[in-house]
């Protein structure tokens, strides 16, 4: 039986990978997208991609985009709530899985497993597992291209903001960074691969500190 999905996008690397693996096995199928914004900035929480690239994304990919809008500040009892009311609208449209571009943080994945239990949602992770020092170079030769839109200056050279990620950028990056940012070192933003029918032109503008991160604003091209 194919399993009705519905991809978790945080606009980077990692999720669109995820998709593009999903997108690949006959068991499932990926109907759409949902992504939780910060509903003052309208942007994505550590990415800081604006919901107009969001939508870009989804249109080129060809999926519905179902954007789950947060409070700011969000506690974690209307984070839970919010939750709650988008996955029981899910179960009740026959939405039989959210699939997951997790890669090995054990908390985090016990955190969407439980998030599920009782629902009658699976929680799938198709990229679960794949070794973060390889899967960088598995996604250049499949086409995916990225950005780095957030980082941690304390773990990866500020002047790498807004620098797409190719192997010459992951050879700059100190000993011992996750090649995927997976402890936090940085957050990406995918404008091109397999899974889009079209590139996503793109342009950086400003490069901001805040919170301790620096951001690089990314920009559509054309309008």
């Amino acid at each position: 039986m194919i399993r009705k999905t519905l991809m978790s996008w945080s606009s980077g690397k990692d999720s669109a990978w995820a998709l593009h693996t999903l997108q690949q096995n006959p068991a499932f199928e990926v109907v759409g997208l949902f992504t939780t914004v910060n509903e003052e900035f309208e942007r994505v929480a550590m990415h800081g991609v604006r919901v107009e690239l969001l939508r870009r994304q989804a249109e080129s990919i060809g999926l519905p985009l179902e954007i789950i809008y947060l409070p700011f500040p969000c506690s974690n009892e209307q984070y839970n709530q919010r939750m709650t009311d988008f996955i029981d609208g899910a179960k009740c449209r026959g939405i039989d899985c959210f699939g997951f571009g997790d890669l090995l943080l054990e908390d985090v994945r016990r955190y969407r497993e439980q998030q599920l239990i009782g629902t009658g949602i699976e929680a799938v992770f198709p990229i679960w597992g794949t070794p973060t020092d390889t899967l960088p170079s598995q996604m250049f030769a499949g086409g995916l291209r990225t950005v780095i839109t957030c980082l941690d200056p304390k773990k990866v050279p500020e002047h790498l903001a807004g620098q797409e990620l190719s192997p010459a950028l992951l050879a700059e990056l100190p000993e011992g960074t996750d090649h995927c940012g997976e402890n936090g070192e940085f957050h990406s933003f995918a404008f091109d691969g397999p899974m889009f029918r079209h590139k996503i032109d793109i342009r950086i503008g400003d490069i901001v500190h805040r919170d301790g991160y620096v951001f690089a604003d990314v920009l559509p091209e054309h309008g």
